[in-house]
């Protein structure tokens, strides 16, 4: 039996360590609802739509065929990624285990753990599409083990998803069942792929930063030298399937410099790619994701932190493409973006990272699931006709199953630590327990409103006094930059800067790398006090977007904006046209959407009779946040307006 270490036994890799989301609680009165909605209502429904479909069954039919049952069902599935929703919605149940106990819960997970163990051939080979059915798997999963990995048989992906559904099962639950089951495949992988052996890698990644887990987990470096394996052997090694954007095999991984080819591979690869750079030093893999980084946020980022403009491929388009009513734009791929942008935090102690990762997490990401959570958005467009509407469930039905795992581990993503520095990242009402490198632990006491109010409070509870640092961020948006690089500018400067105070005096406000620091002899008590402003502002595109030349974009916060039908009925939204630097108010709606902070102005239109232009007309205005549109029904929808900017503003 492979031995499990503790955190005290295992190296600790990145030079930064996020506070584990079981650290730290969650009071907030934007998400804690989501993560409780998650928890409640969209777990067990993706649990019930992974039943109905048959993906759960997929494992009792073939534990069935293993033990040589007469009248097995021998049908193959009809999708040979199907095992992987099964896993992540179980390591999302996990995580919700790992903050809140449920009896019936962990029970479920018990059965379920057992059938997949059930289903796992003798040597530790696990892929329900083959072991059903043998003889006649599905085409795309090829007629023998691996045949067909690099192109389509998903046989790595899925089981990259069972390796960090088994890390949240055990640490969830403390029993190491279904950890087994994965080191049992992952010797399976250890003695096949590697120097010497078969040349291999995942047509679609996640296996590599899977592996990492495992590792850390276990303490066993095969895991760890299997993940960096797997990346080295990427590249056009001549085999069918190679060589390919699509897959990120057009070039080894270090020689890469530009995002191209399926968006949702690809941030698995770069976020796999940093974990082992974090544990290895492996400098070429931070140097060729830092190209890469900076390639997705100077030239293609939406402005809801969206990544992937086209369905073709489910890929990144080239340079400032990013079309708005096609935008693809994929919840999956909002949720790799945000984990390779932290892992780039943890990397090199930058808050621009986070900031990308808050404009993500806030508008694209967020927009993927519905309010009630039983409806999701696999694509994220920034303009609509009526015809996108959120799905209960869909026959990929990756973004669903991700966006389970997602929410129960936000907390996570609050706050880190590095010796005795604390980085506040994330705005969110709620406490955590901080452990620094002097074994002291420091308790912290958030206090806001966010993202529908700027004021942050955060207290320090420990119980003695003590020197440490605290990092506090000011984002991006708060400091006039709409995110790094000129992809995208606000209008105008803020008139009103953040402020910080401690204890009611006002701090000088030096930021340094995105943060300010506030390093002090910090007594029971203290408190520190974040201002951060919250106009209306409009935003500009970079010239090179075509799709974006004189429109403005609508931001408050870390929220993106857009026009929706209901709110302008007297107009196509694609018709409004703001004018100027007129105003825009906010106004709190507690009855609108689970309640929203609306933007409200003037805006003109012009229509024309009988072939001659009539006059402009003023109306009423109102924007809604964009993570909350298409709840009310199929209608046109905008986040990009047009405009009447005159030439000095860049219109």
């Amino acid at each position: 039996m492979h031995p499990v270490g503790t955190d005290a036994q295992l190296k600790k890799d990145y030079p930064v360590e996020p506070v584990p989301f079981t650290d730290v609680r969650c009071d907030d009165e934007f998400w804690k609802s989501r993560i409780e909605t998650n928890r409640a209502i969209s777990i067990p429904f993706a649990f019930e739509q992974c039943e109905r479909t048959g993906r759960i069954d997929n494992f009792r039919r073939a534990a069935e065929v293993l033990k040589d049952t007469p009248d097995a069902d021998r049908t193959p599935p009809a999708l040979v990624w199907d095992d992987s929703d099964v896993f992540k919605v179980l390591e999302g149940a996990a995580y919700a285990l790992s903050s809140r106990p449920d009896p019936a819960l962990e029970a479920y997970l018990d059965s379920l753990v057992e059938l997949i163990a059930a289903a796992q051939e003798p040597d530790g080979y696990l892929y329900t599409a083959r072991t059903i059915n043998p003889e006649n798997t599905p085409d795309y999963a090829g007629s023998k083990r691996w045949e067909l990995e690099r192109q389509s048989s998903h046989e790595l992906y899925n089981l990259g998803h069972l390796y960090e559904a088994a890390v949240a099962h055990l640490q969830a639950t403390g029993k190491r069942d279904l950890l087994d089951v994965a080191l049992k495949s992952a010797d399976l992988l250890d003695r096949t792929f590697g120097p010497g052996k078969e040349s291999m890698w995942p047509g679609h990644e996640v296996t590599e930063m899977a592996l990492v887990k495992l590792y850390h987990v276990t303490g066993d470096g095969r895991y760890l030298a299997l993940g960096k394996f797997l990346l080295d052997a990427r590249g056009p090694d001549g085999h069918e399937g190679s060589g390919r954007e699509y897959n990120q095999s057009h070039a080894p991984v270090v020689e890469q410099s530009e995002a191209v080819g399926h968006a949702v591979r690809a941030t698995y690869l770069y976020a796999g790619m940093a974990d082992v750079a974090a544990a290895t030093v492996e400098t070429g893999y931070i140097d060729a994701l830092d190209r890469i980084w900076e390639d997705v946020v100077g030239r293609k980022l939406y402005i809801t932190g969206g990544i992937g403009a086209t369905a073709q491929g489910e890929a990144f388009g080239p340079a400032y493409d990013l079309p708005n009513l096609t935008a693809y734009s994929e919840t999956c791929a909002a949720i790799g973006n945000v984990f390779w942008s932290h892992r780039l935090f943890l990397l090199h102690a930058d808050a621009r990272y986070i900031d990308v990762l808050e404009r993500t997490l806030y508008n694209a990401l967020l927009a993927g699931i519905s309010l009630d959570g039983t409806a999701f958005f696999y694509e994220n467009p920034l303009e609509s006709d009526g015809t996108h509407q959120r799905s209960p469930w869909f026959d990929c039905a990756c973004c669903p199953s991700n966006v389970a795992r997602f929410l129960p581990a936000l907390p996570g993503y609050v706050y880190a630590r590095h010796d005795d520095t604390i980085y506040v990242n994330l705005f969110m009402a709620g406490s955590a327990e901080i452990g620094l490198g002097d074994e002291r632990v420091v308790k912290l006491e958030q206090e806001t409103g966010y993202p529908w109010d700027g004021k942050v409070r955060i207290a320090v509870s420990n119980d003695v006094a003590g020197p440490f640092a605290i990092k506090v961020r000011i984002p991006g948006w708060a400091r006039n930059e709409v995110v790094p690089g000129d992809l995208y500018r606000f209008v105008d400067s803020a008139e009103e800067m953040a402020t910080l105070k401690i204890n009611g005096e006002l701090v000088d406000l030096q930021v340094d790398r995105g943060y300010a620091t506030l390093t002090r002899v910090w007594q029971p008590g203290d408190v520190i006090e974040l201002d951060l402003p919250m106009p209306a502002r409009r935003v500009v595109a970079n010239e090179r977007v075509d799709a974006d030349r004189g429109r403005v974009a609508l931001q408050r916060g870390p929220l993106v904006y857009c026009a929706e039908w209901p709110d302008n009925p007297h107009v196509a939204v694609r018709d409004i046209v703001l004018a100027g630097d007129d105003t825009l108010t906010a106004e709190w709606v507690p009855d609108l959407l689970n309640g929203v902070v609306v933007l409200k102005g003037r805006a003109l239109r012009q229509t024309k009779v009988k072939g001659d232009e009539a006059p402009w007309t003023e109306q009423d205005f109102t924007a809604i946040p964009y993570y909350a549109w298409a709840h009310r029904g199929p209608g046109e929808m905008l986040v990009w307006l047009q405009t009447m900017y005159s030439t000095e503003h860049g219109g």
